[in-house]
């Protein structure tokens, strides 16, 4: 078992706004009118190329309520802002300087509690009960918040950032963890005693200048921390998920070098893990040891396996291809329909012999200019009972909420997009996490800083019912009563 120092005193900065009394809210107004809604409450193919700067397109059925742009020092264009977690009223948002709170009680004015700068790709946030866990996987010269990204190999530090959020408007970093190659993602698996929390830690390699992180990197290191004393954590196992090495790669696929990220589903013990060239699915009945049950790969259409969403009854599995690692201009025409998109597979059987099924894809029915980043990234479902309804960032593709509900036959039921962010060079921008969380949609834009949207309830009745008091959208809730 591994162990880091604590330091009395990490080196931190906060910028506190809420303490100042500092409100900043309502609908961002763009260079150009909002463009009239020109689909009705089932969308069809649109051409949304022609957006103007920053000018807004939507389906009837959504509308902004709020947007509450960056603030210093997170408003630059190289401080993007990432992943998305909720606890209560609040909201926390990371940024690759580090991660903001904001209180959402009244979601149509939202406010920032508190800036922590902590700079470190990319920042994946989770949050439980008055601890925050972040990651960094940019190689830094020390655990502090204060290091520099030119470490020397005696210094050399990535992982897992422990922070103390029991006080919204001054949280206090209290522990870190050093894992294997870093932490890109993490997802967390409350154990099932009720003591600890483990962190699945995803990380992908081999890096040729990483002297931590040697070939091959096929393990994720799994973080176990506990609740009663959180500055014990540590690294408790690494298991190898691909002992065969995994899928080797083809000319515009990646090979399998580590997970991307991981999406558990605690109440049935089951997660799933999109990891560059491989999908699977795994039993996490032993927290500490995860066992791959099945794996499946799509070597014609899929370039990087990126994420997974469950639907509630644990019978299917959406993958999400990363074509162009974000930053490139795939929703058009010439990428088609069938790459840069959503996998939807059934998952059958029982037990160790549970397989997953490829039954079709799922991508926009827009096109967008050559000058937006657009492809599949992050969703969440939305809770409506009898029905698979998910809510999916798309980068400057915008949100789009897709109900999936008939498996081979996936169909958008509404959507909301901003024009590109330049109409002469692309400049990377856009959804990064589009998550609903009781009774409106927030969304993490990585340059635009926190957009909140609300559905019309008559066109996905049902979705009001309920309500979650924490949610790690990788940590996936039941949402049955």
């Amino acid at each position: 078992m591994i162990r880091f120092r604590t330091p009395p005193a990490r080196r931190l900065r906060i910028v506190s706004l809420a303490a100042a009394g500092l409100l900043i809210a309502g609908v961002a107004t763009a260079p150009g009118a909002q463009a009239t809604p020109r689909l009705g409450a089932e969308p069809a193919t649109v051409d949304t190329a022609g957006l103007g700067v920053d000018q807004i397109s939507s389906s009837p059925n959504i509308r902004q309520i709020a947007n509450l742009p960056k603030q210093a020092p997170f408003d630059t264009e190289g401080a993007f802002g990432t992943d998305m977690a909720f606890q209560g009223p609040f909201a926390f948002v990371g940024n690759y300087n580090g991660f903001t709170i904001y209180n959402i009680a009244n979601p149509a004015m939202p406010r920032i509690m508190s800036q922590v700068l902590c700079p470190g790709s990319q920042n994946d946030v989770s949050v439980y009960g008055d601890l925050l866990f972040l990651s960094t996987d940019s190689p830094r010269n020390d655990d502090s918040c204060d290091s520099h990204g030119v470490p020397s190999s005696e210094t050399i530090w990535e992982g897992i950032k422990v922070f103390d959020i029991s006080d919204k408007t001054a949280p206090r970093y209290i522990k870190s963890v050093k894992t294997a190659c870093g932490s890109h993602t993490h997802t967390l698996v409350p154990a099932k005693d009720g003591t600890s929390v483990y962190l699945y830690v995803s990380s992908y390699g081999p890096r040729d200048t990483y002297v931590g992180c040697p070939p091959p990197h096929d393990s994720i290191s799994i973080v176990k921390v506990p609740l009663a004393t959180p500055t014990d954590a540590a690294v408790v196992a690494t298991p190898v998920l691909f002992p065969d090495g995994g899928y080797p790669g083809r000319p515009g696929g990646s090979a399998t070098t580590g997970c991307h990220d991981i999406t558990a589903y605690p109440e049935k013990d089951l997660a799933a893990g999109a990891c560059m060239g491989d999908g699977i699915l795994m039993d996490i009945s032993d927290r500490e040891a995860p066992r791959v049950i099945n794996q499946v790969r799509d070597t014609v259409n899929f370039a990087f396996w990126h994420s997974a969403t469950f639907n509630n009854t644990g019978t299917k599995v959406i993958f999400t291809d990363e074509l162009g690692g974000g930053g490139a201009a795939t929703c058009n025409t010439t990428v088609g329909p069938n790459r840069g998109a959503d996998a939807i597979y059934d998952i059958t059987g029982s037990g160790d012999a549970r397989a997953m099924e490829f039954r079709s894809y799922y991508k926009i029915p827009r096109d967008n200019s050559s000058t937006e980043n657009c492809v599949a990234h992050n969703g969440s479902l939305i809770p409506v009972p009898g029905r698979d309804i998910m809510v999916q960032a798309w980068y400057q593709g915008g949100i789009s909420v897709w109900d999936f509900t008939d498996s081979a036959n996936p169909r958008e039921i509404g959507y909301w997009e901003r024009g590109p962010l330049s109409d002469t060079r692309l400049i990377l921008g856009g959804a990064w996490s589009s998550y609903y969380y009781n009774g409106n949609i927030f969304s993490s834009d990585i340059q635009k800083g926190l957009d909140v949207l609300k559905i019309d309830q008559a066109s996905i009745p049902g979705a009001e019912t309920k309500h979650f008091t924490r949610l790690n959208v990788q940590t996936q809730p039941d949402y049955r009563d």
